[in-house]
């Protein structure tokens, strides 16, 4: 994977040429999201591997629902991760969270993916915004479920079993609402209601506002 990186234009040169600094680390304690994008943006391979590893589920989740497609998902997820490794520099952490700004690279590039077959794929590309517009709101529900996973893991598992099972399916296998409700057999307002319901949970568990 790095090694296709350094081909697509970010090469050991450029990363001489940075300015930023490694952000220090606390001894024993895990890196962060954004301290490991820091990290990144000064040409830290290994930075960036622990950055893919916390990331790459979020990503490939958000484009499966954009998209409604394993396979054009996990082209996008490539896609996004080449770009955060190549234009980690840009992160401003003033405007938000590491993984809140993957996840909009994320969204952007599922929506062009979707949008780029309009001519020869009409259907794909409603069902495609549909699930644009469902996802559009969960950018931020991502970065949370996401940002600290064994918290969030745990505080899934104190959710009632229907409002657990809608979650995962929708953020952890990537499927849009519409595919819970067919999945579960129940109506897509339910299944709404259950991930609505569970996520405004979770984030009372989790502390999050």
């Amino acid at each position: 994977m790095l090694t296709s990186m350094d081909e697509s234009g970010r090469g050991a040169s450029s990363r001489g040429q940075r300015e930023h600094a490694p952000a220090p680390e606390i001894p024993g304690t895990p890196a962060t999201p954004d301290a490991l994008l820091a990290r990144t943006a000064s040409g830290d391979e290994s930075a960036f591997e622990a950055l893919y590893d916390a990331s790459a589920p979020m990503v490939y989740g958000l484009a499966r629902r954009v998209l409604g497609d394993a396979a054009q998902a996990e082209e996008v997820a490539q896609e996004v991760l080449v770009e955060v490794w190549q234009t980690a520099a840009r992160y401003d952490p003033a405007r938000g969270a590491a993984l809140s700004w993957i996840a909009a690279i994320a969204h952007r590039r599922a929506v062009d993916r979707v949008r780029a077959s309009q001519a020869s794929r009409t259907r794909d590309l409603r069902e495609g915004i549909l699930g644009y517009q469902e996802a559009q709101d969960d950018v931020e529900d991502l970065a949370v479920l996401h940002a600290d996973g064994q918290r969030a893991r745990q505080a899934l598992l104190d959710l009632p079993d229907a409002q657990r099972e809608a979650i995962a399916l929708a953020y952890y296998d990537g499927l849009t609402h519409q595919e819970v409700s067919d999945r579960l057999g129940v109506p897509l307002g339910t299944v709404k209601t259950r991930i609505r319901d569970g996520l405004s949970k979770l984030r009372d568990r989790m502390g999050v506002a």
